[in-house]
């Protein structure tokens, strides 16, 4: 009888290196012939799956791997999208057995945060009630790092870096300038509950006068008469305040600085942008000449920054998914184990999924500088391998090469379905 087939996927925003986590994945399933037939990919993430459309990625060849690693953004493509229980929706799980039935498919592959945990979940307890032998294994990937049960999340350590070599670079164009300019610059980063990536920028504070003066922590309420009173006193001692703010800042009260009204697929509330705001209250109550930056999808897409940790773990995360499954391991995530901090040793393990599922772990407080506006001691040492380590992609003429990979579908076997938005 013929191996099965695996089935691979990545959910949630995209990453730098999650196609090196796709890589190691693929590189792995390929020494396992006998084992494991064919890896397909669902385009789009889970909906591609529920909706067919698949892609064989038996059609890559060793060059296309090694651009598939230097690529950030998700080449198959992912999703936000909530797959509802079971007992909301059972269409969309009798669905999803229905492809892997029709691909034979016995191995699931989810690659995302907490999440697709969820889904990877609910995917493996349904096929497991309906005796569908599946085996299915969660994958680590969120640059929030706010996943539970592992050291840290591939994607993490390289949108940590962007944001630390961003904020050195900011500051210094702001302390040329600010005896006739601008004084204040806010750098907004990505976070919604979690200060991970705003507490990365704190590994270039070393001194006292050092960026970033002041970072803004989701985990600490913030107090507009504590931070205006903070900012005059850094101007009057620099001549500047450089400010890396979380988009999950909130008052007293628990509301988001930010909150722009609405909610995405998940159910979060929608942000609207937290630097602007800071930047208006800056200027208005201080007079100080104010710059805010956006650093949206430009910290997450950094493949040129991506830090070679960061690359090693997300490669090491895909190849060790199959290892585990080919083990028996089944409805857990694989994880990252620290070891050592330096030098920073680590292996994978793995966890299951009902601890990681739609929980979220927040910057501990004991990384939190006693006066809510840094990182302590303690936050360095445990971020500081993240960012180590220069893994420069290809270039063309001092450019990203242009993307042509064969993306080719596999032929569909079930009539169409349109998965409700």
């Amino acid at each position: 009888m013929p191996a099965p087939n695996a089935l691979y996927a990545q959910s949630g925003g995209v990453t730098a290196v999650i196609n090196t986590t796709a890589r190691g994945l693929i590189e792995a399933v390929r020494r396992h012939p006998a084992r494991l037939g064919r890896l397909y990919a669902g385009r789009d993430g889970i909906l591609g799956v529920l909706e067919e459309r698949l892609i064989d990625t038996g059609r890559l060849g060793a060059e296309d791997l090694a651009l598939l690693g230097d690529l950030p953004g998700g080449v198959f493509g992912s999703c936000r999208y909530k797959l509802r229980s079971p007992e909301e929706r059972p269409e969309l799980y009798a669905r999803l057995l229905d492809v892997f039935a029709a691909h034979r498919i016995g191995y699931f592959f989810y690659n995302g945060g907490g999440d697709s945990q969820d889904t990877a979940q609910k995917v493996a307890a349904y096929a497991a009630a309906r005796g569908y032998p599946l085996v299915v294994l969660g994958i680590p990937k969120t640059i929030d790092n706010d996943l539970p049960e592992t050291d840290c999340s591939p994607g993490y350590g390289s949108v940590a870096r962007y944001v630390a070599v961003s904020t050195w670079e900011a500051a210094r164009d702001v302390a040329s300038m600010a005896s006739s300019s601008t004084r204040v610059f806010i750098l907004e980063v990505m976070g919604r509950h979690a200060g991970w990536i705003a507490a990365a920028a704190g590994l270039v504070h070393r001194r006292a006068e050092d960026p970033p003066h002041l970072i803004l922590f989701p985990e600490r309420p913030f107090v507009e008469e504590t931070f205006l009173a903070a900012v005059r006193r850094t101007v009057a001692s620099y001549g500047h305040c450089v400010i890396v703010a979380s988009e999950g800042v909130r008052d007293k009260s628990g509301r988001f600085l930010a909150e722009a009204g609405g909610r995405d697929a998940f159910g979060h509330t929608q942000l609207g942008g937290v630097a602007p705001r800071l930047s208006a209250l800056v200027q208005d109550k201080l007079g100080f000449k104010c710059h805010a930056a956006v650093a949206d999808y430009l910290q997450r897409a950094a493949r040129h920054l991506a830090s070679r940790t960061d690359l090693e773990l997300a490669r090491a995360v895909g190849r060790d998914a199959v290892r585990y499954a080919l083990l028996g391991r089944h409805a857990e995530m694989v994880t990252i184990e620290r070891l050592s901090d330096r030098p920073y040793r680590w292996r994978t393990g793995t966890v299951p999924l009902e601890r990681v599922a739609n929980r979220e772990r927040l910057l501990p407080e004991a990384f939190i500088r006693a006066d809510g506006f840094g990182i302590t001691a303690a936050a360095r040492r445990h971020l500081a391998p993240f960012v180590a380590g220069d893994a420069p992609p290809h270039t063309v003429d001092g450019l990203p090469p242009p993307v042509r990979l064969p993306l080719v579908a596999v032929r569909r076997r079930l009539e169409p379905f349109t998965a409700p938005r």
